[in-house]
């Protein structure tokens, strides 16, 4: 567990920037080059591969070197933790609501029980 909390966070802070979520969503159209990658963003290319090498560590994005260019593309794999753990915490409020929903109807009811 203590492995998979790692991860986790990884993954998190990894999706916590606004360049690096930017960075995704152009390599979920499709693998491109660090270059490519790196023109709409407006910071240094050092800087870029600082971002890229935060998102391999999470495992959300695989570099492949060819030549003298270096290739991205997103690993769809690298998201299914934190969106297994998301659901877990959407599966547990909804349950949480839906007690709260049938708890204040059950008071509703005796209210209009005990009125009449």
């Amino acid at each position: 567990m203590l492995n998979q909390s790692a991860a986790l966070d990884a993954t998190f802070q990894a999706l916590a920037d606004p360049a690096r979520r930017s960075m995704l969503s152009r390599l979920s159209f499709g693998p491109t080059s660090v270059s490519e990658l790196a023109r709409p963003l407006k910071m240094s290319l050092p800087a870029v591969m600082q971002h890229l090498a935060v998102l391999e560590a999470s495992g959300l994005v695989r570099t492949r070197k060819l030549g003298r260019v270096r290739s991205c593309r997103i690993e769809p794999r690298g998201l299914s933790l934190a969106e297994r753990w998301l659901n877990q915490r959407r599966t547990e409020w909804e349950q949480r609501f839906d007690r709260l929903g049938d708890y204040l109807e059950t008071m509703k009811k005796e209210t209009r029980d005990h009125g009449q």
